[in-house]
C-alpha cells in the first residue's frame, strides 16, 4: 500500500469511529476537537485530529472532520469530512 493510500485508509477508519454517535449525542459536545498519536494500517506513526463543528449554524447539521498526518508533514496528510444531519423530532 502506498503512503497516501495508507493515510487515507487510517482517516476512513477514524471517520467511521467518529460518526458512531448520533446527532443528539454529538450536539452536546459540538464544537469539540482532539488530537492524538496512533498508527496507520501499515504501522506508520501518525497524528489523528478529530473535530465536530457546526456546519452552518449552532444547533444545525454537524460537520465531522478527520485529519491523519505524519507529525512532521501536516500538509501531506489525508482529510475527510462527513455531515451528520440534524434530527428533527
Amino acid at each position: 500500500m502506498e503512503f497516501q493510500a495508507d493515510l487515507e485508509a487510517a482517516a476512513q477508519e477514524e471517520l467511521e469511529r467518529a460518526c458512531t454517535l448520533g446527532w443528539r449525542q454529538l450536539a452536546k459536545l459540538t464544537p469539540w476537537g482532539d488530537t492524538y498519536e496512533g498508527f496507520t494500517p501499515m504501522g506508520r506513526a501518525v497524528s489523528f485530529e478529530r473535530s465536530y463543528l457546526w456546519e452552518a449554524e449552532t444547533g444545525g447539521d454537524i460537520r465531522v472532520e478527520v485529519m491523519v498526518y505524519e507529525p512532521t508533514a501536516f500538509e501531506q496528510g489525508a482529510r475527510l469530512t462527513r455531515t451528520i444531519r440534524r434530527e428533527t423530532a
